[in-house]
């Protein structure tokens, strides 16, 4: 009974491996569909071919052909352990004439070589080789595309073998064309990637040119991050090849924008989070990734294509240790980790999607192969509003420091400068005045009587009192003068560019326009307030700023002396 049972399970197991084994050969020889063409007109951007990965890299097109070939879309990506691919399309001319088509490989450009043959009843009857480093082959390409022509005759059946031969990555796309098609699809070929790459470029401008403008560091880094992000975008997908017909292996130390690019953006990170001084956590976090590219960055010098390989899983390193310290960023309530995460987020969302890409392991479309370059843009724009954040905040500094420093140096009742600030500015205009050889005279205003104002009037009446001596004063004065409360009721006028005499006859305007001043109280008296002030020239011979008001203030002192009410010049 139990051998028996024994053997059943046997057979079962059997039957299994027979129809696993069947399904494997299945999947592995299936049919690749003819491509019908049965019209003048061919667009076809989505078709079934075949794929095959030369894992030796050394098959030559004969050992090959009898291979068989994993059915799949005309749009793959296969990662880095597939650098020599063919590909198999099956081709039939259902029209009663010939028919020339065209096949685009639009990504050639990254490619070291691409090989066509073509093969009718079994033999190869025309074979083309591009070499991107060999100029005499590169008659097929046009503005960073291969493009190859392929005759059909009337009724005729071809299979096209296509070779891939990659750097590092392998993805490609093959498309189909008319004449008309074909001219059509190279015209539009890279105007999305220039539009990118135009956006970038007035970032760039914009945070180069704040930089100049600001020293702050954050704009240079964040614009070198532009410029590598830039720079990539127009070397991968193809602008550069289209303007500059470069691509090869010239081009491929240029692919270390790709390492450059998440250096200063760590490092633009380190700035304006200020890790070194307030987050050691996170600044060791972000200075360890940091020195991990470096490494690799200059690594990628002697051996750009071993770094190639290393890259992709560098920066999904580099995302994640990103992200969790902007995360630990907005639990601390850092102002501008909200914006951060928002266009990091974007950046690292659609560079997973090409991470994945690269490596093989999702779906060929134009956001996975084009995701880094979306991410940049996206995280870029966002970015730019940390940026003018940033520029709000120092400039509300800047105005709060401007406000704090202002009442530092003006009297809160008088607006006018205060004693100190008129010491600093009076000096500095002195120097001037002695380079220029110019008289400078001052001038010292005191209120007659002003303690009796305040006992009979109250401090009230004598506020007014000193505001109101302070607009005629300053109504009298010119724009180039500088004036200052110097005391409780005392002011002082410097006089730029004037000898004493004129000194004396502002001092009698303000003087006589202030005895004309009436002041009104409570209880509905009139009040008149006289002023004394004493003038003073500074000593051409010795220009000493202390000394000049000394010998002004002993003016003030005479008209005192002499029943005040009355401008006085100094004399000795």
């Amino acid at each position: 009974m139990i051998c028996t049972r024994f053997h059943a399970v046997i057979s079962f197991l059997l039957i299994l491996c027979v129809c696993l084994f069947s399904g494997a050969s299945f999947a592995t020889t299936q049919k690749i569909p003819t491509q019908v063409i049965g019209s003048d007109t061919v667009k076809l951007e989505s078709f079934r071919m075949g794929y095959f990965v030369d894992k030796t890299e050394a098959m030559t097109f004969a050992d090959v052909q009898p291979q068989s070939f994993i059915p799949s879309a005309n749009g793959l990506s296969l990662g880095t352990t597939s650098k020599v691919t063919w590909v198999k399309i099956e081709l039939e001319n259902a029209n009663t004439s010939p028919i020339k088509v065209y096949l685009h490989h639009p990504y050639a450009y990254h490619n070291s070589k691409v090989e066509l043959y073509e093969v009718v009843d079994g033999q190869l009857t025309r074979s083309r080789l591009l070499d991107m480093d060999d100029k005499t082959t590169l008659q097929w390409m046009y503005r960073g595309s291969a493009v190859f022509d392929i005759e059909l005759q009337a009724a005729q059946h071809k299979t096209l073998f296509v070779k891939s031969q990659a750097f590092s990555h392998q993805w490609f796309k093959l498309n189909l064309y008319d004449e008309n098609q074909s001219k059509r699809a190279l015209l539009g070929l890279y105007t999305d990637i220039a539009l990118l790459v135009g956006m970038i470029l007035a970032l760039i401008i914009y945070n180069f040119l704040l930089f100049f403008s600001s020293r702050l560091r954050e704009h240079f880094f964040y614009a070198c991050y532009l410029v590598s992000g830039g720079f990539w975008i127009a070397l991968s997908y193809g602008l550069l090849a289209d303007l500059f017909d470069v691509y090869g292996s010239i081009t491929l130390k240029w692919h270390l924008s790709l390492v450059s690019m998440p250096i200063f953006i760590l490092l633009f990170m380190i700035n304006i989070f200020e890790t070194k001084k307030k987050y050691p956590v996170e600044h060791w976090a972000l200075l360890s990734i940091l020195t991990l590219l470096t490494g690799e960055f200059i690594y990628g010098l002697f051996d750009i294509v071993t770094a190639l390989k290393y890259s992709s899983t560098l920066a999904a390193l580099m995302m994640l240790v990103t992200l969790c310290v902007t995360l630990s960023m907005l639990v601390r309530k850092h102002p501008i980790a909200l914006f951060f995460l928002l266009g990091h987020g974007l950046f690292i969302g659609f560079s997973g999607l090409a991470v994945l890409f690269y490596k093989g392991e999702i779906a060929f479309n134009y956001v996975n192969s084009h995701g880094v370059g979306i991410g940049i843009v996206l995280e870029a724009l966002v970015l730019a509003l940390i940026i003018a954040y940033r520029i709000r905040s120092l400039e509300s500094l800047k105005a709060n420091q401007a406000d704090l420093q202002l009442l530092a140096s003006t009297d809160p009742l008088t607006q006018l400068f205060n004693r100190r600030h008129f010491s600093l500015a009076a000096n500095q205009l002195l120097e001037q005045a002695v380079q220029a050889q110019q008289p400078v005279s001052i001038a010292i205003i005191d209120i007659d009587h002003f303690k009796i104002i305040n006992d009979t009037y109250g401090h009230e009446l004598g506020d007014k009192s000193i505001k109101q001596v302070v607009d005629v004063i300053r109504s009298q004065c010119r724009h180039e003068d500088l004036l200052a409360r110097y005391g409780g009721e005392e002011f002082v006028i410097m006089m730029p560019d004037t000898f004493a005499q004129e000194g004396f006859s502002l001092s009698e305007r303000i003087r006589q326009a202030i005895e004309a001043m009436t002041l009104k109280t409570d209880r509905e008296q009139s009040v008149n307030v006289t002023i004394s002030v004493g003038i003073a020239e500074v000593d051409a011979r010795a220009p000493d700023l202390q000394d000049t008001i000394n010998r002004a203030d002993k003016a003030l002192y005479q008209a005192k002396n002499n029943g005040r009410n009355q401008s006085q010049l100094f004399a000795e």
